[in-house]
């Protein structure tokens, strides 16, 4: 972590907190309360790595400090590099099905029940970083793992109900949108990592080739799944200004985890995942109706404690040995 003021720490956690809260109010708002026309989400997702490849374009050419630069830098890493292309297709496709599994879920699942649920990412990134990174998990870490599950668990038990959503939902088929999602994410993520670290390529180069790909994937469902109504309606049938606000939240929020990432750590985003999970809930319940039962809430405060526990830092018990010997040794000396 690169050395900050706690005031930008604050910011970071803060501005994290809100994006992540709002992008799932707002997005369920658009498809379950708005009267409006309904917008289709594959279109969304589509713009969404458009904007993504334009932002990361922009702070490209900050990076490199020169346009002459910057074009060198995407001739070199994308027209002469097609392998590279191909190899971040894999987490492009990954992320696409994870970003319009969020829609399907948000359709059927209010967005308090959502955020709780959505923790199950951590248990799967943690099983893909054991198995494709090589890492390892404290005790600690396995027991808040499990916390988290059973916290899930309670919440699906008898999920809360919004008084003031009219359109009929399915939960079953949200929770199995939610299920596919957390796979996606902790797969795409650590594969991406590990694409990272595999060379000195930069972050925004690798976002880049990332998000052609995307475009290419998300284009492609646009017209394999929504294709004869979208012809029909047009692209941006049913957009409203909360339909781009969410679309502005999924592009912004995506690219400020990697700022959030590096100069923050994991006890912050724990804080920031419990307050998401409190404002979502607060929100849900003024604007949905949501009903908070007793296993909701018992459910929602496992998850967020499991993600403070998971957050903290494994101890160092590297000197434990050598305490040990050397009190051995104290020893024999008194006795010698």
């Amino acid at each position: 972590l690169e050395p900050v003021s706690v005031m930008f720490k604050v910011y970071c956690l803060s501005v994290m907190t809100l994006v992540a809260a709002t992008y799932t109010v707002v997005l369920r708002y658009t498809r379950t309360v708005s009267s409006t026309a309904m917008y289709f989400s594959t279109t969304a997702v589509c713009i969404t790595e458009v904007i993504k490849l334009f932002l990361s374009l922009g702070m490209l050419t900050k990076e490199t400090g020169s346009f002459g630069r910057l074009k060198a830098s995407i001739v070199e890493h994308v027209f002469w590099s097609p392998k590279d292309l191909l190899k971040l297709s894999v987490p492009s496709v990954v992320y696409a099905v994870q970003n319009n599994m969020a829609f399907i879920a948000l359709s059927n699942l209010d967005a308090a029940v959502y955020q709780v649920t959505y923790q199950l990412k951590i248990p799967c990134t943690a099983l893909c970083m054991v198995l494709m990174l090589n890492r390892s998990l404290s005790r600690l870490q396995w027991f808040s793992v499990f916390m988290l599950c059973l916290g899930v668990t309670l919440v699906q038990w008898k999920p809360a109900e919004a008084t003031k959503v009219q359109v009929e939902q399915n939960p079953f088929l949200g929770f199995m949108a939610i299920a596919v999602a957390v796979l996606c994410s902790g797969f795409a993520g650590v594969y991406f990592e590990k694409v990272l670290k595999s060379s000195d390529t930069s972050l925004w180069v690798r976002n880049i080739q990332m998000y052609l790909s995307g475009i290419v994937v998300t284009l492609a469902g646009v017209y394999m799944t929504e294709g004869a109504q979208v012809i029909e309606n047009g692209f941006f049938y049913g957009y409203t200004p909360w339909v781009c606000f969410v679309v502005f939240l999924a592009s912004v929020g995506g690219l400020y985890t990697s700022v959030v990432v590096k100069y923050t750590d994991n006890i912050m985003k724990g804080f920031s995942a419990a307050a998401a999970i409190v404002l979502s809930t607060v929100a849900s319940v003024t604007l949905f109706g949501l009903q908070i039962t007793a296993t909701f809430a018992c459910g929602a405060m496992l998850v967020c404690v499991s993600i403070y526990l998971y957050g903290l830092p494994k101890q160092d018990t590297t000197k434990l040995p050598r305490a040990d010997t050397d009190k051995e040794a104290r020893q024999k000396l008194i006795t010698v």
